[in-house]
């Protein structure tokens, strides 16, 4: 059974260190069996998450189809940047909409038993290792597993050559493993 996987960036800068990043997480999830779908939060833009919207009108439209997307996978690979020491607004708002819930739905149906794995690149020298905390408290509170493996790629700049691909194969070979345990762990639980 092929396993369904999301990847995406937390980033919505064109030439974004982190959709590099999670895309080679995503080509470890592929070389272990898994379907997986690249989407960019850019091509989804949702407004601020705003309780006055949600009562009003419900979950807008796109809020709906990034939610969805969420449901039917079964894992999700996410690159965070770190802005201020923290994610960005465009990560925690997409995952502050998909987080409600619509009438007759369980909390968190988007997140609850799913696969995470994380990721981050960043120029600067602390690799964006503080929002993979912070992201990983705001995942697992949701209901995500986060697989033990993670990487925060420093330098980023300079990281990769003029293909995508990382300069650093022993970085390569940590990504890819992050997609193909993100796999792993979903054929284990099922």
């Amino acid at each position: 059974m092929e396993h369904k996987i999301l990847a995406f960036a937390g980033s919505l800068r064109s030439g974004s260190f982190n959709r590099k990043l999670v895309h080679i997480a995503a080509q470890g999830a592929r070389a272990a069996g898994a379907a997986v779908t690249e989407i960019e939060l850019r091509d989804i833009p949702m407004p601020l998450y705003d309780s006055d919207i949600e009562r009003e009108q419900g979950l807008p439209p796109n809020a709906k189809l990034f939610k969805r997307l969420l449901i039917e996978h079964k894992g999700i690979l996410i690159s965070s940047p770190e802005y201020n020491t923290a994610i960005t607004a465009v990560l925690k708002n997409a995952i502050d909409w998909a987080s409600r819930p619509e009438p007759g739905e369980p909390p968190h149906v988007a997140f609850r038993g799913k696969v995470g794995g994380l990721m981050s690149a960043s120029p600067g020298n602390f690799a964006g290792v503080r929002s993979l905390a912070m992201l990983r408290a705001i995942l697992s509170h949701l209901g995500v597993v986060i697989v033990p493996t993670h990487l925060g790629l420093a330098r980023a700049n300079e990281a990769f050559d003029a293909n995508g691909n990382l300069l650093d194969e022993l970085q390569g070979e940590t990504i890819r493993s992050i997609g193909a345990e993100v796999v792993s762990f979903v054929a284990k639980l099922g």
